[in-house]
């Protein structure tokens, strides 16, 4: 049977448990995200669209205060301790929101449910930000490419699973007791990170448990804000960051786009509400037959380059569709494939442009573009998005923004992939450098 496994996902023997152990560590981690993502939600829209806005400035000011705090702890202590530390804090964090709710319920108000939405928002990103950082530190380039979409594959049945038990468990349950049972995935998230790292897989290295011990038991060091430094002296890392930057602006300009649409919407607006819930299902759906089928060859047989760089394309066309077509279909068509591409491929192939750089960067410069970064383009896509809106060009004018962006998105998306691919053939590099 581990044969018969190991052949039709092109897997080791001794990989087998190493990769399933990831997939479950990831799955635990979407089922507590997306268990408390509709509160997040509903309490950012409380105020209108605008607000939103605000709520994203007040995220990425956040996600750049927490970065030092996250450097300062992958500087001072051992890989396992600090993946454990940040878990720990947003699990003391739930029962902590948790007792409010429970105890001093008529504290809960407006200020407090933006106090929520920030909190989350910096959550969703780090704990899935350390999740891709262990594995780029524990896999090797080659191995990215062969099943870090398989292993995406326990995040997206988490990302279908987490709704679902959220449904049946907040009637028995209520909904405060909802977030102690986020904090219980994490918990095992956390025993998961510890079980991953005692079955180091072979990375084609004499790498025995020894071995593997004594690496776990170095401390990676440098300075808190080592990681902004890094991406800005590295034309490889920043040029991570412009993709990522440009890649939220776009995503957030669906973003927008589909609540002003909604929100437009005078009539059926139930009927467009089950629509939307429909398609994020036929989207996970799509999703899932990516990363077990095409990703993981497209990403071997046709590069990084081109894995990196479809996803641009597709938006721009999708952009240029719905300038035309202007309709609601085409909106949901969209956001659909930009979801399924971006998680089904994209991401895998991001993940894997970490593998082959230093293991300060690997978690360092990493939080910073996954966490500032990410939310720096969320910004620049909400504020452009809005004067875009106030000026009244609308579909038009967004659609002059995306097609240059993604003519420079794409074109960075096939120089990294590249670049991965030198770095990957190259001898490695020392310690702490950069390139």
């Amino acid at each position: 049977m581990r044969e018969r496994i190991a052949g039709l996902f092109n897997l080791r023997r001794e990989e087998i448990a190493p990769v399933l152990v990831a997939a479950v560590f990831f799955f635990c981690i979407l089922t507590a995200l997306m268990m408390l993502r509709p509160a997040r939600d509903a309490l950012g829209m409380e105020r209108g669209i605008e607000s939103v806005r605000w709520l994203f400035i007040g995220t990425a000011l956040a996600t750049l205060l927490v970065n030092p705090v996250f450097g300062w702890l992958v500087a001072r202590f051992r890989r396992l301790h600090f993946i454990s530390a940040t878990y720990g804090f947003f699990v003391l964090s739930l029962v902590g929101f948790w007792a409010l709710l429970q105890f001093a319920p008529g504290a809960v108000g407006e200020r407090s449910g933006q106090v929520f939405y920030v909190w989350f928002s910096v959550f969703n990103l780090f704990v899935t930000m350390v999740f891709w950082a262990l594995l780029a530190d524990r896999f090797s380039s080659e191995q990215a490419k062969r099943f870090f979409a398989l292993i995406a594959v326990g995040g997206t049945l988490g990302a279908i699973f987490g709704p679902w038990l959220a449904s049946r468990l907040a009637g028995p349950l209520g909904t405060p007791n909802l977030l102690l049972v986020a904090g219980l995935f994490l918990t095992l998230a956390i025993a998961l990170a510890w079980l991953l790292v005692r079955m180091r897989p072979d990375r084609g290295q004499a790498t025995g448990p020894a071995t593997a011990l004594a690496e776990e038991a170095v401390r990676i060091g440098g300075s808190a804000w080592a990681g902004a430094r890094a991406v800005f002296s590295s034309p490889y890392l920043l040029g991570i960051a412009g993709y990522v930057v440009i890649m939220t602006i776009v995503a957030t300009f669906i973003y927008f786009t589909r609540l002003q649409m909604v929100a437009a919407a005078e009539t059926d607006l139930d009927a467009r509400a089950g629509l939307l819930g429909s398609i994020d299902m036929w989207t996970q759906v799509a999703v899932l037959a990516l990363q077990l089928t095409l990703t993981g060859r497209i990403i071997r047989r046709l590069g990084l380059a081109f894995a990196l760089a479809l996803l641009p394309i597709a938006m721009a066309i999708g952009f240029v569709g719905l300038a035309i077509y202007g309709s609601f279909a085409v909106l949901i068509l969209l956001e659909a494939t930009n979801r399924a591409v971006q998680r089904g491929l994209t991401r895998p192939a991001r993940e894997t442009l970490f593998t082959v750089v230093g293991r300060e960067d690997k978690y360092k410069a990493k939080a910073f573009i996954d966490t500032f970064v990410y939310r720096a383009g969320d910004v620049m896509g909400a504020q452009t998005e809005g004067l875009l809106g106030r000026l009244g060009l609308a579909l038009g004018g967004l659609v002059g923004v995306v097609v240059p962006l993604a003519v420079v998105w794409a074109a960075l998306g096939l120089w990294l992939g590249r670049a991965q691919g030198r770095r990957a053939d190259a001898p490695a590099a020392a310690p702490g450098t950069h390139a």
